[in-house]
């Protein structure tokens, strides 16, 4: 393993783990060149692209959450802005979005934004706070 991958499973691990913030997890992955990743509710997996095309895909245990079968963005944005305060951590936040109907997201790093989906193509976009 490279160092650049041992920065992403490190950050990884922290993250589901729930002892790092969404901020936290960015600023570590722009440090090994991250350029966006996406997360996979339904494949329990996230997949990590660099500028390169290269990809780095790890998975993750199930916590046996449903994912809702109808998008709620107001209940997306509730757990979204619950993490940007700092009282939702990364478990609590999947669990939230899963019971929201979100089947995964994409997190755009360079272009401050993450697009959160639904079953039926249903998509919420949110900017990272300033």
């Amino acid at each position: 393993m490279n160092a650049k991958e041992a920065v992403i499973h490190q950050t990884f691990q922290a993250s589901q783990a729930g002892t790092i913030h969404f901020g936290q997890v960015i600023g570590a992955l722009i440090e090994v060149g991250v350029e966006s990743y996406f997360v996979d509710y339904r494949t329990r997996q996230i997949t990590y692209y660099f500028p390169s095309d290269e990809t780095l895909s790890l998975t993750y245990e199930s916590s046996n959450d449903t994912i809702g079968e109808s998008f709620s963005q107001a209940d997306v944005k509730t757990a979204i802005l619950g993490a940007q305060r700092g009282e939702v951590m990364y478990p609590e936040f999947k669990r939230l979005s899963q019971a929201a109907g979100c089947i995964g997201y994409f997190v755009w790093i360079k272009g401050r934004h993450v697009s959160y989906l639904g079953r039926h193509g249903e998509t919420h976009i949110e900017h990272f706070p300033n």
